[in-house]
């Protein structure tokens, strides 16, 4: 009980307005006294002091055990100050203009950790466990890896988990900023706290419940609001030599007064004004005010920013280099495009090949069957299938043989081939495919898959050059099939064949040469690089453990356009500061100028000095409302695929980007 008090009145501050109000009314009472009961005035005025300075002589005391000199101490000393010349209704109005600022940046900054909350929201209290074809009701907490669970439409996922029958569309808004609903179905991967839409979902949870996206997420965005930027340090460093000056210079002040023969009365009140025009208190909350809201507004939209630091060095990045494969490309091989030859229709192409294929999991069979399946064709059936690994397939159909694989495949069986489909292996190699012979007996066709480039990889790279920002591509692939991504997304420099030491090696020629680098990845291979940079971004839904724990900002959804997002977010919040850096800076120096020039009141001095701490916090505050940028044309050159290289024949080509055909009538 002691305990639970203790934190609502210490930690949670819930007294706070309360005795903003007493302060108030004791204030009132006080200055009425004056008129109507003199002898009372005392009571009402250490009324206001108890609870006006409640908060300040707490945190004050803090400071002092930990051997510092806060803004609470200036402003305790100046109200004590004023009521030690007979002045106490100023060192009152003093105490509650403090407590009443204090009050409102406490409910401001609140704000800024409104996104925490909203994610545990998410989190649904009960969950309905598949046992020997029963249905229980569970808390979430005594969900175990590898339970079946139910989940009905309208429902909030109690767990990360894999889709193991049903189909359905997932509303992940809340953690990817991705406003329309997800298509999902068996086999497809779902998230702790995210809305189930049409359709009814059984799932097998995958992941103990302290280490869920969700869980992830809050730990992340908790660790970055407790973070505190570079700038942000090195104003608490100069706090606490700046607060010492004050207090010198109120003193001094004092002193020099004393010497030209000024009256005592005057002096110590001109000091005491002093010590509140001139203490640090919006200077302190420039960077905070800023850079929490930054973050809340980040983690609202995906993007996860781990601390001002990160925001801090994204601000001033010059140069973006991305991994290929996960982060320009999708990591899914598709189809890209079929020449069929020797009087074939593209269809019999795709359908042999698929035919032999059936039976197997080689990424690019994956591939090949799925396109099949789009285009609805009926499979011959396929016999005596032989694999040749890393070479292809040979399968029988009525006694006759099909081969379906690399050029190698033909070569090890000593057939030949012609000049027509030497012609095309020579193009898919210079677009970066990699091509697939389909022989029956006659030449019948060359099929050509690659990774599939992310549709918005394009759009992406434009949006970082509006923001001055330049990019380069990093890959190990093959430099054929790197400058062709390239190409594709209008990427001019990148380098190939780079192992992760070589890559890290880039990293830092690249600052060297461009200035603070930017790494955006997804794999193992990129972690060394990714920690390596000024700020790593690792993409979070495809990206490994290791990459995510390497970065400094996680994208939630795997959007590249979301990298020039964080950038312009992260540009945003460090004018913000500087703006508040400057402002707060500015009427610093104008109220100390009227306080020696004109004799500022005690009263005004609080009014300007407070009055610039909750511009300031507003100020800061803006960036909760952050919308990001403009939305531009999304046009790209095929449309997610690699450049398409002309040929003759009956070559056709298929879209880059094909609707996700994965859930039959959908």
């Amino acid at each position: 009980m002691v305990q639970r008090i203790r934190r609502w009145v210490l930690e949670e501050r819930r007294l706070e307005f309360p005795l903003v109000g007493v302060t108030l009314a004791a204030l009132l009472g006080g200055l009425l006294s004056r008129f109507l009961a003199p002898s009372l005035a005392g009571v009402f005025w250490a009324i206001a002091y108890f609870a006006g300075g409640f908060y300040g002589v707490i945190d004050g005391a803090v400071a002092l055990r930990n051997r510092r000199l806060d803004v609470n101490l200036l402003m305790l000393l100046s109200a004590l100050g004023a009521a030690f010349i007979d002045h106490a209704e100023e060192g009152a109005t003093l105490l509650f203009l403090f407590s009443l600022s204090n009050a409102l940046q406490t409910m401001a900054l609140e704000r800024t950790r409104q996104a925490i909350r909203e994610l545990l929201d998410l989190r649904p209290a009960m969950a309905r466990r598949l046992r020997e074809g029963r249905e229980e009701q569970i808390p979430v907490e005594e969900i175990r890896v590898g339970d079946r669970l139910l989940v009905r439409p309208g429902e909030r996922i109690p767990a990360d988990g894999q889709v193991v029958a049903g189909f359905s569309a997932i509303d992940e808004s809340m953690l990817t900023g991705e406003s329309i609903p997800v298509p999902k179905g068996p086999g497809d991967p779902v998230f702790e706290g995210t809305l189930n839409g049409y359709g009814a979902l059984e799932i097998e949870v995958t992941c103990p419940a302290s280490d869920t996206m969700l869980t992830r997420i809050i730990r992340l965005v908790e660790e970055a609001q407790a973070q505190r930027a570079r700038t942000q340090q090195a104003i608490d460093r100069f706090e606490q030599r700046y607060a010492w000056a004050v207090l010198g210079g109120a003193a001094l002040t004092l002193l020099l007064s004393g010497l030209f023969g000024e009256p005592f009365d005057r002096s110590f009140y001109r000091a005491m004004t002093l010590l509140v025009v001139a203490s640090p208190c919006a200077l302190v909350i420039s960077t905070p005010a800023a850079f929490l809201s930054a973050i809340a507004a980040g983690a609202r939209r995906g993007l996860l920013f781990k601390g001002g630091m990160a925001l801090e060095a994204l601000a001033r990045v010059r140069v973006v280099a991305m991994d290929k494969t996960g982060t320009l490309t999708e990591n899914r091989v598709a189809v890209q495009a079929i020449h069929a030859l020797d009087g074939t229709g593209p269809d019999q192409v795709l359908g042999l090949a698929a035919a032999v294929e059936a039976r197997s999991e080689h990424p690019i069979a994956r591939a090949i069957l799925e396109e099949a399946r789009a285009r609805g064709l009926s499979l011959p059936e396929i016999r005596e299938v032989e694999a040749r690994p890393g070479l292809g397939v040979i399968g029988r159909r009525n006694g006759d043989r099909i081969w379906v694989g690399s050029p190698r495949l033909f070569q090890q069986e000593g057939i030949a081939l012609p000049p027509e489909v030497h012609a095309h292996l020579k193009a898919a190699e210079q677009a970066g495919r990699t091509a697939l012979l389909v022989y029956d007996g006659r030449w019948r066709g060359v099929i050509e898959v690659a990774d599939r480039v992310r549709p918005e990889a394009v759009e992406a790279v434009r949006a970082l050059r509006r923001l001055g920002v330049e990019v380069a591509m990093l890959t190990g692939d093959h430099p054929a099939v790197a400058r062709a991504v390239a190409g594709t997304v209008g990427i001019a420099r990148f380098e190939a064949g780079l192992l992760p030491e070589e890559k890290l090696e880039r990293i830092r020629a690249l600052a060297r040469e461009i200035g603070p680098v930017a790494m955006v990845g997804d794999g193992v291979n990129d972690a060394p690089a990714l920690a390596a940079a000024s700020v790593g971004i690792a993409m979070g839904r495809m990206g490994s453990d290791v990459a995510i724990e390497s970065a400094d900002v996680v994208l939630l959804q795997d959007d590249l356009r979301r990298v020039a997002e964080a950038i312009a977010l992260a540009r945003a919040a460090m004018r913000t500061v500087w703006q508040n850096l400057a402002f707060a800076s500015g009427v610093i120096a104008l109220l100390v100028l009227l306080t020696f020039g004109v004799g500022l009141p005690l009263p005004l001095a609080v009014v300007g000095h407070e009055g610039s701490t909750l511009v300031v916090v507003l100020n800061g505050l803006r960036l909760l409302r952050w919308k990001g940028m403009p939305a531009t044309d999304s046009a790209s050159p095929a449309e997610g695929s690699f450049p398409q290289v002309p040929s003759g024949g009956s070559a056709i080509r298929l879209p880059g980007q094909p609707a996700d055909r994965s859930h039959p009538g959908r």
